[in-house]
């Protein structure tokens, strides 16, 4: 027997839980686990658990990277686990089954096969419009078991909604059934495939592209009912309800419920009154006549509906009820209803081009065994929470180790400001009311409202969406840490960001279908753009450029989170959403997609570019597309992907660059780093120590390998003596803030990169300048009062973790590559439209003295 790792868990609200269903995705170290039902499980009574097993990801050498563990935790307080690998298979280990399409038929089969309580009445979906008038609802295949088991089964469905004929929306369902229960989880999502029509650039409500839906429904149909029973929250204990009610949540309940947050495409506030409010037998669906007339009103409800006739049961629970407002549930004579959206007669869902909708429910069938109270285990599922330790060693994610390991006790105390003290993401969420349906699990970018005077309960709104990759820093700490403050951050942003921040559409230009929205405009209010970068109006501050318009845009482009999430939970949408990303960089640079295709068909550029469309060299642009792709061949091997970074890299980057000429300013006569300008080469590079990381692990040392090395080297050294501080130079920043001494965490990086490929003594070199540029950057930083707005927290959260690894680790070294000799000379990169353009000139021209020729001949042969 050979251990893995160690896996806890701990339960606060509800301490008692008996067989809950729970998932995990565990690291495994390179060469340890080459069929996963050698992996056993075990509790701390050292009994071995019936544990469902499914591969995400391999090592080059077949075997698993990441596993995915689904098993049943009975705890009372607390709980551990150990997970080893056998000699031979475990007797109580079983290999999910493949993805297998099914029709109605034979998933009923299959579900009774696996003892799923298949014959109680099956919930449907009813979507209406802004009219009131019900969609059809069409599933366009036949349901895919996705994975099957005997401790969890996902069927997915998807399907159409339609009016006319025409359809308006679609819909994707993804069901998990727990074989002995009767419980089911359900993920909705409803999205809008058009496109936006972004009219100038801007992407405000109200776009022609967008569809207006009244109600979004899920009825759980039931015998009469003897008894209907409704806990508001786990504080309020249980009531009976005597008639038909409805329980209506608003708004968030805060104190900042009526924030700008929630303006509307009319330019109101959406949310009517404050919390959610009890309605006993509404006669009518206008439910705003008697909502002053409630008497059980609160602010914050997070429901569990119960139906009892005889001894028959159903439980229904909706953990982000408040969070994701508007929602209601209505108790019927024959039903339950979970009103995924219904916002009275306020204005309806508008669901923008491209943007979904998707929400989390649980309905049980018969009796929960699981907590004294049905569901009560649902407003807070336990969290497996795995070994710090065990992690570092698996080297399934690089670089990380413990954080009571960590060495700079002043990088824990900045990251931290992040969910402890008075500023926190939480307590920033509060201010704004970052909360309902469409912004909820976002961050209130804080940094931005710092030029704004207003202060009280409209400051400024602004949205940082995934900059720098949030979801991924979430993920990190919480893998540091064990804090679940961090894990719970880390999953609701990256719902948000599959739903709304990824432009869901097929139907725009390839530089923008399936692209990754950028933050709202800087140091504007967000308006009625949302989340979606440029607002049509908004007053521009001194020294800041007009606005232009945008859209999703390949500086912006962070899929790693979202692997990352699906690594550690199995979500598959992450998974999809993280693989779209890495294909849209191929997208946006291929030619044959545009209309100069018939002009020229070599890359377009829009994948390299930084700053402007004419700058290739080293860049965020280029930078974040490298890392996307890397992210794309990790989740699929697929080789289009790395061939696409390979091509790439000797676009934007050469061995023998003048590097002052590319990075490099005058000011005041001194050659210095252009910061404003080209501060971001730095993103590149470190782009570029990650496709070694990735080549090295792929045992691919060849000629990509060796170019991709010698370039970050090169630049390494000329950092060695031309870098420095960003807040050293003051004179030459328009806005010398904190951040700036955070983005010097991207060197600290690069100098890391550049220490595993050099020789010794320069290897010390790098390993010094990292560990001065890392103190002296935090140091900057903790001295200042700003340092927990949003900004800087978020490039901490993201970076500055490995060094620690680094200062343990002083002699890693990464193979040398196997290429000798000089390599080409860099080639200019031209994107097509340049080469349109020309080419169109000349045939302009060309075709204007055939014209000429012609008419000179007509001319001949009229008067010879």
């Amino acid at each position: 027997m050979n251990h893995l790792m160690n896996i806890t868990v701990q339960a606060s609200q509800v301490p008692k839980r008996l067989a809950e269903p729970v998932t995990r995705g565990v690291p495994i170290p390179r060469g340890k686990c080459h069929h996963p039902l050698h992996l056993e499980l075990r509790d701390q009574q050292n009994q071995a658990l019936p544990l469902q097993v499914k591969v995400l990801e391999q090592w080059p050498d077949g075997s698993a990277k990441w596993v995915l563990c689904d098993w049943r935790a009975t705890i009372s307080g607390t709980a551990s686990w150990k997970l080893s690998v056998l000699d031979q298979p475990a007797s109580t280990t079983t290999v999910a089954a493949p993805a297998s399409a099914m029709n109605a038929e034979q998933l009923v089969q299959e579900l009774g096969r696996h003892g799923v309580r298949a014959a109680y009445p099956v919930a449907y979906m009813e979507v209406k419009n802004e009219h009131g008038k019900p969609l059809k609802i069409e599933p366009t295949q036949d349901c895919v078991v996705e994975e099957s088991g005997p401790m969890r089964i996902c069927v997915s469905e998807v399907g159409t909604l339609s009016i006319e004929n025409a359809v308006l929306a679609r819909y994707h369902v993804r069901t998990h059934y727990y074989p002995g229960t009767g419980l089911a989880k359900v993920s909705l999502s409803i999205h809008n495939p058009a496109r936006a029509a972004h009219p100038g650039g801007c992407w405000d409500l109200g776009d022609a592209g967008s569809i207006l839906l009244k109600t979004v429904s899920v009825i759980a149909p039931f015998p009469a009912a003897q008894e209907l029973r409704l806990s508001l929250s786990a504080e309020s204990g249980w009531q009976t309800i005597t008639q038909p009610a409805l329980l209506i949540q608003n708004s968030s309940g805060g104190e900042n419920w009526q924030s700008t947050n929630h303006i509307t495409r009319t330019g109101t506030i959406g949310p009517q009154f404050r919390g959610y409010s009890l309605l006993v037998a509404p006669e009518t669906n206008d439910t705003t006549a008697s909502i002053s007339d409630a008497k059980n009103r609160g602010h914050r409800a997070t429901p569990i509906a119960q139906v009892v006739q005889n001894d028959r049961q159903l439980s229904l629970s909706a953990p982000y009820f408040w969070q994701t407002f508007p929602k209601g549930l209505q108790f019927g004579k024959n039903s339950l209803t979970l009103q995924l959206f219904d916002n009275g007669e306020g204005q309806p869902l508008e669901l923008q081009g491209g943007e979904r909708k998707s929400d989390l429910f649980w309905i049980c069938y018969g009796p929960d065994t699981i907590s004294e109270e049905p569901l009560a285990w649902t407003r807070e599922p336990l969290i497996p929470t795995l070994a710090a330790e065990d992690v570092m060693h698996s080297g399934a994610e690089s670089y990380l180790t413990p954080a009571d390991s960590e060495a700079e006790k002043v990088y824990l105390e900045l990251v931290s400001s992040a969910i402890e003290g008075n500023d926190t993401f939480f307590h920033k969420r509060e201010k704004i009311d970052q909360y309902g349906w469409r912004n909820f699990g976002d961050i209130w970018g804080d940094h931005e409202a710092v030029l704004h005077q207003e202060v009280g309960p409209n400051p400024r709104i602004s949205h940082y969406n995934n900059q720098y990759d949030c979801v991924a820093g979430f993920g990190w700490q919480w893998l540091r840490t064990g804090d679940h403050r961090w894990y719970q951050q880390m999953v609701e942003l990256a719902y948000h960001v599959r739903d709304i921040d990824i432009y869901n559409t097929d139907e725009d230009k390839p530089a923008y279908n399936h692209g990754l929205f950028w933050h709202t405009y800087h140091y504007v209010d967000a308006g009625t753009s949302t989340h979606r970068t440029y607002p049509k109006a908004g007053v521009v501050p001194p020294k800041m450029t007009p606005i232009h318009g945008g859209g999703p845009g390949n500086e912006q482009n962070y899929p790693y989170g979202l692997m990352l999430h699906y690594l550690l939970t199995g979500d598959a949408a992450s998974r999809e959403a993280a693989i779209g990303l890495a294909q849209w960089v191929i997208d946006m640079d291929d030619g044959s997609k545009t209309i100069f295709r018939w002009l020229s068909k070599r890359p377009t550029g829009v994948a390299s570019a930084s700053r402007s469309p004419d700058y290739h060299g080293p860049g965020r642009g280029s930078g974040n597309s490298l890392a996307a792709l890397l992210v794309g061949h990790r989740l699929t091997g697929e080789q289009k992907f790395l061939d696409k970074a390979a091509e790439l890299i000797h676009r934007v980057i050469h061995p023998e660059d003048n590097i002052a000429t590319i990075v490099g300013m005058m000011h005041d006569g001194k050659q210095c780093i252009d910061a404003e300008n080209r501060w971001f080469y730095v993103m590149c590079l470190v782009s570029l120590g990650k496709f070694l990381d990735r080549k090295a692990e792929l045992g691919q040392v060849d000629q990509d390998y060796a170019y991709a090395r010698a370039c970050l080297l090169h630049y390494a050294r000329w950092m060695l003596t031309h870098e420095y501080l960003y807040l050293d130079r003051p004179e030459i920043l328009e806005y010398p803030t904190e951040t700036w001494a955070a983005q010097d965490q991207w060197k600290v990086e690069v100098f890391q990169y550049a220490a595993l490929h050099a020789e010794p003594a320069e290897k010390q070199k790098f390993l010094d300048k990292a560990a001065e540029f890392y103190q002296q950057s935090l140091q900057q930083l903790q001295a200042l009062p700003s340092r927990t707005l949003c900004r800087p927290v978020v490039l901490l959260m993201a970076h500055g973790w490995q060094r620690n690894w680094f200062a343990r680790n002083a002699d890693a070294t990464r193979p040398a590559p196997v290429h000798q000799g000089k390599f080409p000379a860099k080639q200019q990169f031209v994107p097509q439209k340049a080469v349109a353009i020309k080419r169109a000139k000349l045939f302009v021209l060309a075709s204007a003295f055939a014209g000429f020729l012609l008419l000179l001949f007509g001319l001949y042969l009229l008067f010879r």
